[in-house]
């Protein structure tokens, strides 16, 4: 096994583990979490939730782009001379980091902080926030699975 299939492996699988993860939350545990638990019990399962799936998260952050940027490197020898896919999958992946960043700082530690001290509608508006900003990774992710298999062809 190569280095570049190593890192290419690491790569996929991270990309998998993410945008899989999101939509299943997203598109499959919400609605179920919605139609049956009532909000103190629902925001208390999505922060249970989050803390299990956001270090594989940050494992996904941290590998995509360090194996992304050795294929690169390895292959094209930079961005340079990389083609157009590989520089649309780099940009739109960064946009999706920068993303969860901003959740995981931001809406997440309110969501947390207001668990803490029972302000279910805090509670509420910060996990709409985090819904709408995982919908939009979403879009961006399937965006990058399409790009990323069928760029080279276009």
């Amino acid at each position: 096994m190569t280095l570049n299939s190593i890192y290419n492996l690491l790569h996929v699988l991270a990309a998998v583990l993410w945008v899989g993860g999101m939509i299943f939350a997203h598109a499959f545990l919400r609605p179920v979490a919605v139609s049956q638990l009532e909000p103190p019990h629902r925001l208390k399962l999505w922060k249970g939730v989050f803390e299990r799936f956001f270090p594989f998260v940050w494992l996904s952050v941290i590998l995509l782009p360090v194996t992304g940027f050795l294929m690169v490197y390895s292959i094209w020898q930079g961005m340079a001379t990389a083609p157009l896919y590989i520089h649309l999958m780099a940009g739109l992946g960064i946009l999706m980091i920068l993303i969860y960043l901003y959740v995981y700082f931001v809406p997440y530690k309110k969501l947390s902080t207001a668990i803490i001290i029972s302000d279910w509608p805090a509670g509420g508006e910060a996990l709409a926030k985090i819904r709408f900003m995982v919908g939009v990774n979403i879009i961006l992710g399937l965006i990058v699975v399409i790009v990323a298999s069928g760029g080279r062809y276009l």
